[in-house]
């Protein structure tokens, strides 16, 4: 199935989705990678309270290739970063800061997959190698937050429109598309083992 979703995106529409179905975005777009997802964390935990609500919105693991141009910031790439680096931190902003979507590549574990069942949230790939016609959805840079970790790692509040394909690899049951592959992969070599 295809889906076409705006931010803040409901639990309900969330859990309608499984894994396999494409969805497009617009809306409100925040990027983190690991030094984000660490002080973003420390923040939950000491009750301070986030640059923006992610209540309802899309995180996505990425980040940006940028310049600054006369009318401010300018995406110019904005390629996925591997997820499965971010699991530690993910189920935590999920349970916390009520992320409904996690954007990236390459897949994310258990936890995370039993955090979007328990609290209503699912986790996406985008292509990777498409960074350039990712920028393209970027309507415009909302605000950017700590910029003393760097470009890269700080955190993007970004208006996309028509973001996507985005692939659901994780849903809202738990079901983990790449969890299923790795077992039936770990099977055949098992039944393959004798032969040379």
């Amino acid at each position: 199935m295809e889906y076409r979703l705006r931010t803040p995106i409901s639990e309900q529409e969330i859990r309608r989705l499984r894994v396999g179905d494409l969805v497009f975005m617009d809306g409100l777009v925040v990027t983190l990678r690991d030094a984000g997802h660490r002080r973003a964390i420390e923040y939950l935990r000491s009750g301070r309270r986030l640059p923006i609500d992610l209540a309802g919105l899309v995180l996505y693991h990425m980040g940006p290739v940028v310049r600054m141009s006369e009318g401010g910031w300018e995406i110019v790439a904005a390629g996925p970063t591997t997820s499965a680096r971010l699991e530690a931190y993910e189920p935590e902003l999920i349970e916390k800061a009520g992320v409904r979507l996690i954007v990236g590549k390459g897949g994310m574990g258990a936890k995370t997959a039993e955090a979007c069942k328990r609290f209503g949230a699912a986790y996406a790939i985008y292509p990777g190698g498409a960074g350039a016609l990712a920028a393209e959805a970027i309507e415009e840079v909302e605000m950017v937050e700590w910029l003393d970790l760097g470009i890269p790692e700080a955190m993007w509040v970004l208006r996309v429109r028509n973001f996507g394909p985005l692939m659901i690899m994780i849903d809202s049951t738990g079901r983990n598309f790449y969890e299923e592959r790795r077992r039936i992969v770990e099977e055949n070599m098992g039944r393959t083992a004798g032969f040379v």
